[in-house]
C-alpha cells in the first residue's frame, strides 16, 4: 500500500472512531466520515470492502489505542489486586473525562452490530476472548499469591469483572453520573475479587 493511499485510509478510520463513539455506527453515515477526514464519499470504497469492513477497522483501531491494558501487567505498580485495581481505575478516569457520552467502543458496538453483522461479531468475541485472557492472567497471578480465593476460576472471575464492567459502561451513558462505576469498584475488590 503506497503512502497516499495509507495516509486516506488513516483518516477515514480516525474520523470514524471520532464520530461513531458519539454518533454509534448505524447512526453514522459514510458522507459524514468522508466529510471529516477530507476525502470524496466516493473513494471510501476503495479503501474498505464494506461499511462493516470498515466497522472492524475502527474496532481494531480501538481495541489498539487501549493504553491502559500495560497496567495489568507493570508489576512496579504493585501487587495484582493493586494492578487491577489501578486498570479500573483509569478506565473510570476516562469514562469521567468524556463526560459519559461515547461509553466504551467495543459494548456500543456489541449492542449495535452483533446481530447485524457476523464480520464484526467474530472481531467482538476475539477481543472479548483476550480481554478477558489479559484480566485472568493478573487474577490467576492474585490467587497464586493467596490475595484472591481459589474457590471460582480465574477465567470464571475475569469474565464476570469484564461482563461487571461493561455494564458499569453501559449504565453511565443512561445515568450520565459514575455511579454504576463506583459500584463496579466498590462490588469487584471489596466481594468479588477476596
Amino acid at each position: 500500500m503506497d503512502m497516499a493511499v495509507s495516509q486516506v485510509r488513516e483518516k477515514l478510520i480516525e474520523a470514524g472512531l471520532s464520530i461513531i463513539a458519539t454518533q454509534g455506527f448505524n447512526g453514522t453515515g459514510v458522507q459524514e466520515i468522508a466529510d471529516l477526514a477530507g476525502v470524496p464519499k466516493g473513494s471510501f470504497y476503495n479503501y474498505f470492502d464494506s461499511k462493516d469492513a470498515f466497522a472492524v477497522e475502527v474496532l481494531e483501531r480501538y481495541w489498539q489505542k487501549g493504553r491502559y491494558r500495560v497496567i495489568l501487567s507493570d508489576e512496579s505498580l504493585g501487587d495484582p489486586l493493586v494492578r487491577l485495581r489501578h486498570y479500573f481505575e483509569a478506565l473510570a478516569a476516562a469514562r469521567i473525562d468524556d463526560r459519559f457520552l461515547s461509553g466504551c467502543l467495543i459494548g456500543n458496538f456489541s449492542s449495535e452490530l452483533s446481530e447485524q453483522s457476523r464480520l464484526v461479531r467474530d472481531r467482538l468475541s476475539e477481543i472479548y476472548a483476550g480481554w478477558a485472557r489479559a484480566l485472568e492472567i493478573c487474577i490467576r497471578e492474585a490467587q497464586d499469591l493467596g490475595l484472591v480465593g481459589r474457590d471460582v476460576a480465574a477465567a470464571e472471575l475475569a469474565s464476570f469483572v469484564l461482563n461487571a464492567w461493561q455494564g458499569a459502561v453501559l449504565r453511565t451513558k443512561v445515568e450520565k453520573d459514575g455511579l454504576a462505576l463506583q459500584q463496579f469498584m466498590t462490588v469487584v475488590f471489596k466481594r468479588v475479587l477476596v
